[in-house]
């Protein structure tokens, strides 16, 4: 497992590399018509070194009250990106320590030089669209893409409203005019993977695939009652495109799969852990892909997580070149057709992209997405489709809900496809000049 000892280099202010978290209970109250939130974050953590204060990132909210191990603590500065915590104790190296932060708001998106991110208010509702680092405008974390941890979130809403979030959805209770939900994640979940989305939705069940005896997870689908038959035909291939996946890249590795359609507009859909949302504007036969892309994502980015935004192309390659790969069994364009057609695109852009490590201005950029997408179809065509998929699968299989790197990526290529396939990969992630797609001439 690769594991950072430092915050990360793309957003060096975000997060505190001196302690890990274990596991997040959040106990949210989120008032729709007024857009205010008030919680209490529950962190359970362990230090990496002897510790006489700590930082939490926390934006546009204020933390009222901040308890280590039941101890309240009045040391306490806060700034407007983090928390300085003085401990009451020295922590040493290797100890646990739970932090319990009250705090509360109006929450709203940050600026951030990838755009505004996090908490958003709807025109009817609340959405999280957390990456990279947008989770601090809901809730105090260690705000690091290496620190994933457990996590169970409660949410407290107006009563006629829908509340889906990250985890599998546990029972609903009711107190006058609020309903409480609950969510659980066992499986490790990084911070900008945690969402919360609240609308007045009804929640459908899709079908789910079968395969060889494995546990079918049901797919949940939250749409706003008018647009439900428009969104049941908008996703009615997902157990279709779960059972592709399923095959190609394993079983899916997580504990829940739901979708939500939020009754806005969105310019992009986003995936969350177990979880993706989409807007009106995304229910049209064309927007398919994104569909197959966000599902992707629950194999590479979620499960398979990377340690550092610089390894960004193992997330966004292999979810664009499910894509392909979905439209090939599909009936669609095959993944040949779509590797020469962004090929020739690519190569009337500028070479000034290094996907290995593409620079935070750069790390969203359409050509990461692309370029990631046609190493993988390269190395593909270079070692034949019986050892590109036993590859993919080993890479899902071995890293399930751990980090790995593209160092780790290398070395399984090499390990599956020898020299030649090693070769292929450094000549699309090393350098920066658009390389020639392989002839399959060549396998």
């Amino acid at each position: 497992m690769t594991v950072a000892t430092t915050t990360d280099a793309y957003a060096p202010q975000s997060g505190d590399a001196s302690f890990d978290v274990e596991a997040y209970d959040l106990a949210i109250t989120y008032r729709v018509r007024t857009n205010r939130l008030s919680g209490i974050a529950t962190i359970d953590a362990v230090a990496r070194e002897d510790l006489s204060a700590v930082h939490l990132d926390l934006v546009g909210l204020r933390a009222e009250r901040i308890d280590v191990d039941g101890q309240r603590v009045r040391a306490v500065r806060q700034g407007p990106r983090k928390v300085r915590i003085a401990l009451p104790a020295e922590i040493l190296a290797g100890d646990a320590f739970t932090l319990r932060v009250a705090y509360s708001g109006t929450p709203a998106p940050r600026r951030s030089r990838w755009g505004a991110i996090g908490w958003e208010e709807l025109t009817d509702g609340a959405l999280v669209a957390g990456q990279p680092t947008g989770a601090p405008t809901w809730f105090p974390c260690n705000d690091r893409p290496d620190a994933r941890a457990a996590m169970r979130i409660t949410v407290t809403t107006d009563a006629d409203y829908t509340v889906v979030a990250t985890g599998v959805a546990g029972p609903v209770t009711r107190a006058g005019s609020l309903r409480s939900w609950t969510f659980t994640s066992t499986v490790p979940v990084a911070t900008y993977l945690a969402a919360v989305h609240i609308g007045h939705y009804a929640v459908l069940t899709l079908a789910p695939p079968a395969r060889d005896g494995d546990p079918a997870v049901p797919v949940r689908l939250a749409v706003a009652v008018e647009h439900r038959d428009a969104a049941q035909r908008a996703f009615a291939e997902v157990p279709a495109m779960l059972d592709l996946f399923g095959e190609l890249f394993g079983p899916y590795p997580q504990e829940s799969c739901s979708l939500v359609v939020a009754s806005d507009d969105l310019e992009i859909p986003l995936e969350a852990q177990g979880l993706a949302v989409f807007g009106l504007n995304h229910l049209v036969p064309e927007h398919q892909r994104l569909i197959a892309h966000e599902l992707a994502h629950q194999w590479f980015g979620n499960s398979v997580g990377i340690g550092a935004w610089r390894d960004i192309w193992l997330n966004e390659g292999f979810a664009c070149y499910a894509e392909w790969l979905w439209s090939e069994h599909a009936g669609g364009p095959t993944s040949s057709w779509c590797a020469a057609e962004h090929h020739a695109r690519l190569t009337a852009l500028p070479a000034d992209l290094l996907l290995r490590d593409p620079g935070p201005d750069l790390m969203f950029d359409d050509r990461v997405y692309k370029r990631g997408a046609l190493a993988l179809h390269a190395l593909r065509v270079v070692m034949g489709d019986s050892a590109f998929f036993d590859l993919i699968r080993a890479w899902t299989a071995g890293n399930r809900h751990r980090l790995a790197a593209t160092t780790d990526f290398r070395d399984l290529v090499t390990a599956h496809g020898g020299q030649a396939a090693a070769r292929e990969l450094s000549a699309w992630i090393d350098r920066m000049p658009l390389p020639p797609l392989p002839s399959p001439s060549r396998h």
